[in-house]
């Protein structure tokens, strides 16, 4: 295990095993290091202190053992993504889900394990079975036709662990299952803190799209792009669209659009595409509006929402946070590994747990 580790916090950092021993301090050899990689061999701990320094990593990081492997592991990135950035927003996930299962521990709580083996289908055929596949997971989830206030929200309560975190740019977010001796340990997901609102919700339902199919049986239809469809059938279900617009439009104003990408909390493209899935907008049409008054939407949202407004007031990960306070509030753990859970100054953190001071 911690092979791998070491193996993932140096590709992390873009450095080969010379370049690595070349920062070490006590030195050791691209040998040695590849020993350790290997298994074959052990550091000392002034060698185990001086690889966290050199690789920017904690000595948690590198020694623990809760998360074994990532499984099904899957990236929403853009073209051209370098091995060192999957490496590093891999390494992101293995950090945080190691701090998220130790408060669990903490907590006595069991691992969550597979949440969704009873609705996981390994094969979709038709676009249309992607988004019967997306309506039927809101019909089991009871949520309705109505907008899901919080994706963040939803997928904490159904037991997948969501992490924000400063992800590389190219990446704006990936899913997983963690894995401990052969077991599912925990349903995954992260979404990058740099994304807005629109971009967040749409990949975190991107993602969970990854967590109920697995494949396609259509060539025709690629996976990411089949995720894609269930995102978008999944944030905007079709017989509410088409119940707010009409079945079929010639044309739909950009006033339309502005509203009703606020009242879904989607992108204005992804607004426009779902219009011409669900046979609102002709794909013709489509294709013309991408090509003119639309040209700009992928690279720079219209009207975007705001952090602290609507949607975006929601569109934050908190059950790490409340179950790491509830630990120091029980004096479980003490303000100071709180804090480094947290990843908080230790003031701040002494302060939320005293509060101001009696004047």
């Amino acid at each position: 295990m911690f092979g791998q580790r070491l193996r993932l916090a140096r590709k992390r950092a873009g450095l080969s095993l010379r370049s690595l021993a070349d920062r070490m301090d006590p030195k050791v050899t691209a040998q040695a290091i590849s020993k350790y990689e290997a298994g074959r061999m052990m550091p000392s701990s002034a060698v185990l202190v001086g690889l966290g320094e050199a690789l920017d990593v904690s000595l948690d990081f590198l020694m623990s053992d809760r998360v074994d492997v990532l499984d099904g592991l899957e990236f929403r990135k853009d073209p051209g993504t370098s091995a060192r950035d999957r490496a590093r927003a891999e390494a992101v996930l293995i950090d945080n889900l190691e701090r998220y299962l130790t408060i669990e521990e903490v907590l006595g709580m069991p691992p969550a394990g597979d949440r969704f083996a009873h609705c996981r289908c390994d094969c979709i055929a038709t676009e249309a079975e992607i988004d019967e596949r997306a309506d039927q997971l809101r019909e089991a989830w009871d949520l309705g036709m109505d907008p899901v206030p919080s994706l963040c929200a939803l997928l904490e309560d159904k037991g997948i662990k969501v992490v924000e975190a400063d992800l590389p740019e190219r990446i704006s977010g990936l899913a997983c299952r963690a894995m401990r001796r052969g077991r599912v340990v925990a349903d995954a997901v992260v979404v990058s803190s740099r994304t807005n609102v629109e971009r967040k919700r749409f990949t975190l339902a991107h993602e969970l799209a990854h967590k109920i199919i697995r494949s396609t049986g259509n060539p025709a239809i690629r996976l990411e792009t089949a995720m894609n469809r269930f995102a978008g059938a999944f944030l905007v279900p079709a017989r509410d669209l088409l119940e707010k617009v009409g079945a079929r439009r010639r044309r739909v104003t950009y006033y339309e659009i502005a509203r009703l990408k606020h009242t879904y909390g989607v992108s204005a493209a992804a607004m426009l595409v779902r219009l011409g899935q669900v046979g609102v907008l002709r794909a013709s049409a489509v294709r013309r509006a991408f090509a003119t008054f639309a040209r700009s939407w992928r690279t720079t949202e219209p009207e975007p929402m705001g952090d602290e407004q609507g949607f975006g007031a929601f569109e934050k990960p908190q059950r790490f946070r409340r179950l790491v306070w509830r630990a120091v509030g029980e004096e479980l753990i003490s303000p100071v590994r709180g804090a480094a859970l947290l990843g908080e100054p230790l003031e701040v953190v002494e302060w939320q747990v005293s509060g101001p001071g009696v004047g």
